[in-house]
């Protein structure tokens, strides 16, 4: 996805570096080219050859030192940079960029360059809250520079407090987002739903299902990487959801249905890959059943076909989990419900479904074409689903 896409890393002196190595690896993996620059201070705690190993490019520490090119480095790394991220960044370093000064590579690259800057602060608490600091923060915020982090909690000094590097999904998903700017989503609202809704029987349980939210997080991440505004509405899941999204929990098919009926309305795509409860108990006892009755027998009530319910110009896409007679179920489900697309898998399939990080999917379209994916990481399937989507958007019509 980011192939061709160039993204310089700075490192300053804080304890925290080993993170950035961590950064640079994913980076790398998810294709970006990664240019390092290290400060004196950086190459204390970690090695340029940590970096070098990782993005297989030279790191850059001394401004004066001779080059191939016959180029002004600093120069040359500010107009390359499709965005720079400064991780971990010190409170001296975020004082030089907020005063323009530039006195070091760094310094120098991050006065040049006109690419967007992400800044992920790393410093003891007492340092971070100080008047002088938090002054240069708002400075730089103020410049368009965006500000992730820092994380509260326990520090290299013994305190506690806000001051730690913000974990690297967090500057991986504000790179992210950046990057896909331009993205072919970008200026479209996409909803996604996911995870599995809970229908109480009675304060401690519960009809459900054995949904983890995998396929609908990496959804939402998928398109927020390709520049959608993204509202996740996520029903109980087991995985943490993807940042930089519109986050809107919901526990009920109901409450499922009133989010997705609201947010739709101003949605270019709504994509249900939550699996909502097809049932729920008539009535929900207000205190813990007792288990005092031989049997207990519970009255159940359909809930709402959510997606059929969804109206107007946004583009639907629904799933369909099926464990017997998977074309032919999906293919009924796309019809009945009215749907631009539907997403099949067979759940009795090693390696797909529930719980997994990989799918094995037919995709099939309003005119019965049915395009049979192999099994793949869940977020290329995500990719491939909004590349249908894509597809779409320009001449969708109802």
């Amino acid at each position: 996805m980011f192939e061709g896409k160039n993204v310089l890393l700075c490192v300053t002196g804080s304890i925290s570096v080993y993170k950035a190595v961590d950064l640079a690896s994913k980076l790398v993996q998810d294709g970006a080219t990664v240019d390092v620059i290290m400060t004196e201070s950086a190459t204390k705690f970690v090695t340029p050859l940590s970096f070098q190993s990782i993005t297989h490019r030279p790191v850059h520490t001394d401004m004066w030192a001779p080059v191939a090119e016959f180029n002004i480095k600093h120069v040359a790394l500010a107009e390359r940079a499709d965005v720079i991220a400064i991780a971990p960044a010190t409170a001296n370093t975020i004082a030089k960029i907020a005063r323009g000064i530039a006195d070091d590579l760094l310094s120098c690259t991050v006065l040049s360059t006109k690419a967007s800057v992400i800044v992920a602060p790393a410093m003891d608490v007492g340092m971070y809250q100080n008047s002088a600091t938090q002054e240069n923060v708002k400075r730089i915020r103020n410049r368009g520079f965006k500000v992730v982090g820092p994380a509260i909690g326990h520090l290299a000094s013994g305190l506690e407090g806000p001051g730690r590097l913000a974990e690297v999904p967090a500057i991986q998903a504000a790179i992210y987002q950046v990057l896909g700017q331009n993205g072919d989503l970008a200026g479209k609202r996409i909803v996604v739903s996911a995870g599995g809704t809970q229908e109480p029987i009675d304060p401690v349980r519960y009809i459900g299902n054995y949904s983890s939210g995998k396929m609908g997080f990496a959804i939402a991440e998928a398109a927020r990487n390709r520049g959608a505004f993204v509202t996740l509405i996520a029903a109980s899941t087991s995985v943490p959801p993807p940042l930089g999204v519109e986050l809107v929990p919901v526990q009920t098919a109901m409450q499922m249905r009133e989010a997705v009926l609201e947010l739709s309305r101003t949605a270019s795509a709504l994509i249900m890959a939550a699996a909502v409860a097809d049932y729920r108990p008539q009535n929900s006892a207000p205190n813990k059943i007792k288990r005092k009755q031989k049997d207990l027998k519970l009255e159940l009530s359909k809930t709402p076909d959510i997606v059929a319910e969804v109206s107007g110009s946004v583009i639907k896409v629904g799933f369909a989990a099926e464990s017997q007679d998977l074309l032919q179920n999906a293919t009924g489900k796309l019809k009945e419900k009215g749907l631009d697309l539907i997403v099949g898998n067979d759940i009795t399939a090693p390696d797909s479904g529930f719980s997994v990080d990989t799918n094995k999917v037919i995709i099939i379209d309003r005119n019965g074409e049915a395009d049979q994916l192999p099994l793949m990481p869940k977020i290329e399937v995500a990719h491939k689903i909004l590349d249908r989507v894509v597809a779409l958007l320009p001449r969708v019509a109802h």
